[in-house]
């Protein structure tokens, strides 16, 4: 998959990431027997403004999908009180997060919910910020697994400037004693504009309850689940405000796939051509992206925030992972709008062979 998210051009564009990343010392309030008792006072709040907007940066993870130069993730409000992002690489990868406030153990935190399907398998984690640093020159907040905490799974994530490093570790479903890295991204923030309509309308963030988990993991030994519905308290289909939309493309004249080849549909909030020309500085707008089988001509972008999008197409005919002479692509801007929770489609060609 080293290749596989890249597209057009976008060794062009260089994706710049923190050079320091030494972390500090997380500090946990202790001041009072409960400090969080009151909504007020939820702890790791600063992080729903922070996350906000398109980050782009390198992945290094040790995983059996391996490092890649390149993951964009585009966080927007979902209400007053939740930020959310979905990502795909392929029909059997892909990874939805959330940052929402929670209450447990009559606790007001910030819970990081991270799921999604690795390899077509279902995994969905919930975590709640146990540590945070805050200053004028940075951000840190750790994220542990809600009952067996860091010892079976963390996430932190660190804010300097425009930057940010989210660093993820597990036992691996229990099987070490101490947790090894599961991946780290290295990124910087591209755009905010696309998550203002959002962040203006929910008049976001607020200091409101998005879920009570009081008595949700009594019993359990683990705050994680492992298929679509099977006990999740949480599932994407319950979260507000997202819709979905499906994108079809179609092959000019004279152009016959290989079903052995791969088709790049790319989605962004910016038109990506200006006449005959690319424009590059509207790269920093991709939103969400799939590699897809050139003969599978359709796919449909699940929990898709709302706002206007121009989608493009690329079939790799050699295979490399990125647009050059010989590969198809697609030279229309073509564009949608997508709803509150709605439901959308939309169609383009690949219709140019580029010399």
């Amino acid at each position: 998959m080293k290749n596989t998210l890249l597209f057009l051009v976008i060794a062009m564009l260089t994706a710049s990431c923190l050079k320091d990343k030494v972390q500090p010392t997380p500090l946990t309030d202790n001041t009072a027997p409960n400090p969080y008792a009151e909504i007020n006072n939820t702890f790791g709040y600063g992080i729903l403004a922070k996350i906000k907007g398109i980050w782009n940066g390198p992945v290094v993870s040790p995983t059996a999908l391996g490092s890649f130069p390149e993951w964009i993730v585009d966080f927007r409000p979902i209400s007053s009180n939740q930020i959310s992002s979905k990502n795909e690489l392929d029909s059997l990868n892909d990874i939805h997060m959330s940052f929402f406030i929670a209450k447990y153990n009559d606790q007001y935190r910030v819970c990081f919910r991270n799921g999604g399907s690795f390899a077509g398998q279902t995994r969905v984690s919930y975590f709640l910020v146990d540590s945070v640093d805050e200053s004028a020159s940075h951000a840190f907040y750790r994220f542990t697994e809600i009952i067996k905490g860091k010892s079976r799974a963390s996430t932190s994530v660190l804010f300097r400037n425009d930057s940010l490093i989210m660093t993820a570790y597990t036992n691996q479903y229990n099987t070490l004693s101490t947790p090894a890295i599961h991946m780290n991204w290295s990124a910087k923030l591209q755009d905010l504009t696309a998550c203002q309509p959002a962040t203006t309308n929910f008049n976001f963030p607020q200091k409101t309850l998005t879920k009570d988990f009081s008595s949700t993991f009594v019993g359990q030994v683990e705050a994680v689940y492992y298929s679509i519905g099977g006990g999740d308290p949480y599932v994407e289909s319950l979260q507000p405000y997202l819709g979905k939309t499906t994108i079809s493309y179609t092959y000019g004249p004279g152009l016959t796939p290989s079903p052995l080849k791969k088709v790049f549909l790319l989605i962004t909030t910016q038109p990506l051509i200006s006449g005959f020309t690319l424009n590059t500085a509207n790269l920093s707008t991709r939103s969400r992206y799939v590699v897809l089988a050139a003969n599978d001509q359709s796919y449909t972008f699940n929990y898709m925030h709302p706002g206007s999008y121009y989608v493009y197409a690329f079939y790799d005919s050699d295979g490399n992972g990125t647009a050059n002479s010989g590969d198809w692509i697609s030279t229309s801007n073509v564009a949608f709008s997508l709803a509150n929770l709605g439901n959308t489609a939309q169609t383009t060609q690949i219709n140019f062979v580029m010399p």
